[in-house]
């Protein structure tokens, strides 16, 4: 195992709907320093196609369109000790303070990008008094993601 690794900041305001969670940013999102940040992976795509917006590229294009469409963003991780992009290598982590967001946004559910994300989310947040779901991730490793489950969830979160 290598030394540990430190995440990204969370990404929210006062009008964010909706917390997605993610594990931890894989090595192509460290590189940009930015969520879902290698090009392979779904979420920007399905977020576009979700408000039929285009999304710009870059990370302060794509913190202002989520923050304009009430969508929080984090990981559950906030450091670990973490080989490559393997969530299941993911060992020696400290879980975000989700409480952050939630004592600042009326947040109305949380997300949960992959499996990774959802247990270690359980691990703490479990009895949160909040609704949150299980997602299937966006990784192109994923052969079992679907954009239907996002948007529905989506759609329910946010009212849209």
């Amino acid at each position: 195992m290598s030394d540990k690794i430190y995440g990204f900041p969370p990404v929210f305001n006062t009008d964010s709907k909706v917390l997605i969670l993610g594990s931890f940013p894989s090595v192509k999102s460290r590189q940009v320093s930015f969520y879902y940040g290698n090009r392979q992976n779904r979420f920007w795509k399905m977020l576009s196609e979700f408000f039929g917006e285009r999304i710009e590229e870059g990370a302060s294009a794509r913190r202002a369109f989520v923050l304009a469409h009430g969508i929080a963003l984090w990981d559950i991780v906030s450091e670990c000790e973490i080989v490559g992009s393997s969530d299941a290598s993911i060992q020696s982590y400290r879980i975000a303070p989700v409480e952050e967001i939630l004592d600042t946004a009326p947040i109305r559910a949380v997300l949960l990008n992959g499996k990774r994300a959802y247990e270690i989310f359980c691990e703490r947040y479990a009895g949160i008094g909040l609704p949150y779901f299980l997602m299937p991730s966006t990784s192109p490793a994923n052969p079992r993601y679907d954009r239907a489950v996002w948007f529905a969830a989506l759609q329910n979160a946010l009212g849209s």
